[in-house]
């Protein structure tokens, strides 16, 4: 019986994941100044020893403004790499290949963790007062929210140069992919989305001038990493919002970025108006997959699919369409980070117990060898 393509190696430029299972970025909001903690260790160190092919680290801030929350991790200063290093090694000891997510929150920094409430800091003074949150243009993310300060050109440049160190820095830590977010309502989306940019000169408008900031980010960390490790692109294929982005205006982006030498496109939806992580919408498994299929055929790129993929045998039937190249779990992994176990399992793999340290594999398959069912 053929191996189950989920279970397949993936090779993007040299690198090659010994699967197609991606553990999705996910904050934890337990960083001190942006600093990992033991926390952050121990959370993956979990996935480290599930066997999955990749995972990544949560959205990490290239200048301190860029948090979401003064819990986000960060990226911004050298004292940053050591901690970042040691979470990178461990995930390369285990066989799966370290990634990290960059990005800017952008009018959505300077909020409270999602476990206070997730609104903008009310405090003015104090060691988690509010800061200054800026756009593309001054407009609030909701009503009652703050007014976020518009960038000038010249600041535009200068938050080109935060992401370019940040992916330099990224690289010093060890890690084999970087992820650029241009999703969720965060930065970059917030310059691609009309709904949250109205400017007029040359990075607003029409739609190849939204999307002017987001291949220019693209661009510059693209030729900050080794032409032979893969950069990924995180987008809101759509904003699920009357005006807003459409997967037609995602696939000319993603045509834009493939020239460029984007690799991959992890293709998630919506955030331009609130925190996609606590939205009360019901979803259905595997619900963002036709965004991903879209991007891939409509721009000939590779696409990772996000959103609800609960099961083995539901991520190798996207797989095995050509819907997507990888499936890429959130929640699921919180749930059971031994999921490629089971999916291997569920999948009927020869040596189910292959996929996990042997540390873990001798003891389950001597357990199956005598197990009375």
């Amino acid at each position: 019986m053929a191996r189950p393509l989920l279970f397949t190696p993936l090779k993007l430029r040299d690198l090659t994941l010994r699967n197609r299972a991606v553990v999705s970025p996910m904050c934890q909001y337990r960083a001190v100044e942006g600093h990992v903690e033991d926390w952050h260790y121990a959370h993956h160190a979990r996935f480290a020893l599930g066997g999955v092919g990749t995972s990544f680290l949560e959205a990490t801030a290239v200048t301190p403004e860029g948090r979401i929350t003064h819990g986000c991790t960060g990226i911004w200063s050298d004292s940053q790499i050591p901690g970042l290093r040691r979470i990178a090694d461990l995930y390369r000891q285990h066989g799966v290949v370290p990634a990290i997510q960059i990005g800017h929150a952008g009018r959505k920094a300077s909020c409270e963790r999602p476990f206070d409430g997730g609104a903008p800091i009310g405090r003015a003074a104090g060691p988690e007062a509010r800061w200054q949150t800026v756009a593309p243009s001054a407009i609030a993310q909701q009503d009652g929210h703050p007014v976020p300060h518009a960038l000038s050109a010249a600041e535009i440049e200068t938050m080109i140069d935060a992401f370019t160190a940040a992916t330099r820095r990224a690289l010093a830590a060890g890690f084999e992919i970087v992820e650029v977010h241009g999703a969720h309502g965060y930065l970059i989306h917030s310059f691609f989305s009309p709904l949250s940019n109205a400017r007029t000169d040359a990075f607003g408008g029409s739609a190849e001038k939204r999307m002017r900031f987001p291949l220019m980010v693209a661009e510059a960390v693209r030729a900050a990493w080794p032409a032979d490790r893969p950069v990924f692109y995180r987008a809101s294929v759509t904003d699920g919002i009357e005006g807003g982005v459409t997967p037609e205006d995602t696939v000319a982006l993603a045509r834009e970025l493939k020239r460029i030498g984007i690799d991959v496109i992890d293709c998630s939806a919506g955030g331009l108006k609130g925190p996609v992580t606590m939205a009360s919408t019901r979803l259905k498994p595997g619900f963002q997959v036709p965004l991903s299929e879209a991007v891939k055929r409509g721009a000939d790129i590779a696409t990772m699919a996000v959103g609800a993929i609960l099961t083995g045998p539901q991520a190798e039937a996207i797989l095995s369409a050509g819907r997507t190249d990888l499936v890429a779990l959130g929640r699921e992994m919180l749930s059971d980070p031994s999921w490629c176990y089971r999916a291997a399992l569920a999948l009927g793999i020869e040596r189910p117990y292959d996929v996990l340290p042997q540390a873990f594999g001798f003891f389950l398959e001597r357990r199956a060898a005598v197990l009375d069912a």
